[in-house]
């Protein structure tokens, strides 16, 4: 019981003994859910050689998989750019003194998290030729509509993250004579960048797999490349190429947190300033203070 957590009590004997039983039963419950689908799937040939050889075609990567996963790339990195600058400025926003600021900053933000994102994805999608006339608008309706809504859910992050700071720290920014524009930016954005990092982090692995929605606008992405143009040049390779296209998903979204993490670390250990021994009053810059203190004793 000395390794007991704060949130709970560490169980006993009996305690772990069942807690052992239940993950065996639960762990054989599941491989046996798996054996069976695995079976399932051999018995439609679903494993056979011909429906993976070509995966291992170089063709099919460059002509298919390779411009998919570029489209999707692209996709995701405007969205992502223009999400987070979209988040920074209405979070700040919503945190204004000014109510013709703030009031519509919150409505922005609270429309486009209430609109479903594939719906948002339709409506630029068919409104963007009649607003600007006749052209392939897939890239640019994904675009924004990633931007729109997942850039309102970061506003709601940032002002969360600006909020979790310390009343405090801008007190006594304010008490030293910082304006709030200052404030913001010297003091609590950095310090609410490092809170906020995990969830933003989240929001842009949703972001990327979003990309995803592109599907329905036929935007030639990497689900479309998967589901659309290979089983129509491969026939019945539709579940090889969903398993290879969503193991590529999981690697760009492992590769996103990884890169995420790397830089949170990298940033804390940057703000580590070492400062100097703080010199006592009327003392010289470089000349030490006498032994009986600074006027001397």
């Amino acid at each position: 019981m000395s390794h007991a957590s704060v949130l709970f009590d560490a169980p006993g004997r009996r305690g772990r003994l069942r807690n052992h039983l239940l993950t065996g039963v639960a762990t054989l419950v599941l491989l046996a859910i798996a054996a069976w689908a695995i079976m399932k799937l051999n018995e439609k040939d679903q494993f056979a050689a011909e429906r993976w050889t070509p995966f291992f075609d170089p063709l099919t990567w460059s002509e298919s998989i390779v411009p998919g996963l570029l489209g999707t790339l692209q996709a995701a990195v405007l969205g992502a750019v223009f999400a987070v600058l979209f988040g920074a400025v209405f979070g700040i926003a919503r945190l204004s003194d000014h109510k013709w600021i703030r009031r519509p900053a919150a409505v922005i933000v609270e429309l486009f998290r209430a609109i479903p994102l594939l719906l948002l994805i339709f409506f630029i999608w068919y409104l963007s030729p009649t607003m600007f006339g006749g052209g392939d608008y897939a890239l640019f309706a994904i675009a924004l509509g990633l931007t729109l809504y997942n850039g309102s859910v970061l506003a709601e992050i940032v002002r969360a993250g600006i909020l979790a700071i310390p009343r405090g720290q801008s007190e006594a920014a304010y008490a030293i004579g910082l304006r709030k524009s200052e404030v913001m930016r010297m003091i609590l954005l950095p310090q609410a960048l490092t809170a906020m990092m995990p969830a933003v982090v989240s929001q842009l692995v949703v972001l990327l797999k979003d990309t995803a929605l592109g599907y329905f606008i036929v935007y030639t992405d990497l689900l479309n490349a998967g589901f659309k143009i290979l089983p129509a040049v491969y026939p019945g390779t539709k579940l090889t190429s969903a398993i290879v296209i969503g193991v590529i998903y999981i690697a760009m979204a492992m590769a996103l947190s990884w890169f995420a993490t790397w830089l949170e670390k990298r940033s804390r250990r940057s703000r580590k300033i070492a400062t100097g021994p703080i010199e006592p009053p009327g003392a010289v810059a470089g000349v030490p203070a006498p032994a009986g203190g600074a006027g001397g004793a």
